[in-house]
C-alpha cells in the first residue's frame, strides 16, 4: 500500500505551497520584492512492467507497461521578476529602475551585494547609502552645501550649488545585470547574492545593453497580487484536503484488510 506515502509527499508540497504563499503575502508592501512560485516534479516511478518488454513469444512488445508514481516533491522556489509598478514619492534620493537591473551595494565584510530596493539616502558623511546604511557602489558622496540634487536616466549625478548656474557633475550610478536573475541567492533585506547559476554580474550604464533607465523620485512596489495569492492559498489548501483524504481512504482499507478473518 504505497497511498499512504504518496499522499504525504502530496500533504508535504501544498505545506510547502502555502508557505510559499504566505511569504509572498507578507511582502505585498515590500519596495520592489519579487514574488515567488513553488514549483513541483513527479517522484519515482516503480516499473512493475517496463515498456517495450516482451508480451509474447511472437516477439510483440507492450505499448505502454505498468509505471506507479511515488509522489511528488519540490524542485523550486523561483522569483517571478516581473515589473512591479512605480510609486512617486518626490525624495531625490528615491531610485527605481524601469526594465531589468540591480544596483550594488556594498556589506560591511567588503562584499557586495544587489537589490532593486532604491529607497537611497544620504548618509551623516554625506555617502548615498540603503536604508540600512550600506554604501551604493560605485560610492557617490553628496558635498553638505548641496543645494539640489538630479539624478537622469542614464546614471548620471549632479549637484547645484548656492552662486553657481550650471550643476556640477558629483558621480555616475551603474546598474548590474545578470544573465539567470532567478538564480540569484537572497540573503533577505531585498538583498541578493551572485551564485553559478545567476553569472557574475555585468556592470554597466542605465539604459544600454539591456538595462533599465532611473527614474528619480519614484520607487518600485512589490510585484505581489494578492488576488492571484489568494486563488493560490485556495488551491492549495484544497490540494492539501484531497490528499488528507486519500490518506484516511487508505487508511480504513488497511483496517478492513487486517480485519479479513
Amino acid at each position: 500500500m504505497q497511498a499512504l506515502k504518496i499522499a504525504a509527499t502530496g500533504m508535504l508540497a501544498q505545506q510547502q505551497r502555502v508557505a510559499v504563499v504566505s511569504n509572498n503575502i507578507a511582502n505585498m508592501s515590500t519596495t520592489a520584492f519579487a514574488p515567488r512560485r513553488a514549483e513541483f516534479a513527479d517522484l519515482f516511478y516503480e516499473q512493475l512492467q517496463r515498456p517495450g518488454a516482451a508480451a509474447a513469444d511472437n516477439g510483440s512488445v507492450q505499448p505502454t507497461g505498468v509505471q506507479v508514481g511515488l509522489g511528488v516533491r519540490t524542485v523550486s522556489i523561483a522569483m517571478d521578476m516581473k515589473q512591479g509598478t512605480l510609486k512617486q514619492t518626490e525624495n531625490e534620493f528615491d531610485l527605481a529602475l524601469q526594465g531589468r537591473g540591480w544596483f550594488e551595494v556594498q556589506l560591511p565584510d567588503g562584499t557586495s551585494a544587489f537589490t532593486r530596493d532604491g529607497s537611497f539616502r544620504k548618509g551623516p558623511d554625506g555617502l548615498i547609502v540603503t536604508a540600512e546604511g550600506y554604501p551604493l557602489i560605485p560610492e557617490i558622496t553628496v558635498p553638505d552645501d548641496a543645494r539640489q540634487v538630479t539624478i537622469t536616466g542614464e546614471g548620471l549625478v549632479s549637484a547645484t550649488f548656492a552662486g553657481a548656474i550650471e550643476a556640477q557633475e558629483i558621480g555616475r550610478i551603474s546598474v548590474a545585470s545578470f544573465v539567470n536573475e532567478k538564480g540569484l541567492e537572497a540573503l533577505g533585506g531585498n538583498r541578493f547574492a551572485p551564485t553559478e547559476a545567476s553569472g557574475d554580474p555585468l556592470i554597466g550604464d542605465p539604459g544600454r545593453e539591456g538595462r533599465g533607465l532611473l527614474r528619480q523620485g519614484w520607487l518600485e512596489q512589490s510585484g505581489v497580487d494578492v488576488v492571484s495569492e489568494l486563488t493560490e492559498l485556495i488551491e492549495a489548501q484544497r490540494g492539501y484536503e484531497m490528499n488528507a483524504k486519500v490518506m484516511t481512504a487508505a487508511d480504513q482499507m488497511l483496517a478492513a484488510t487486517g480485519q479479513v478473518r
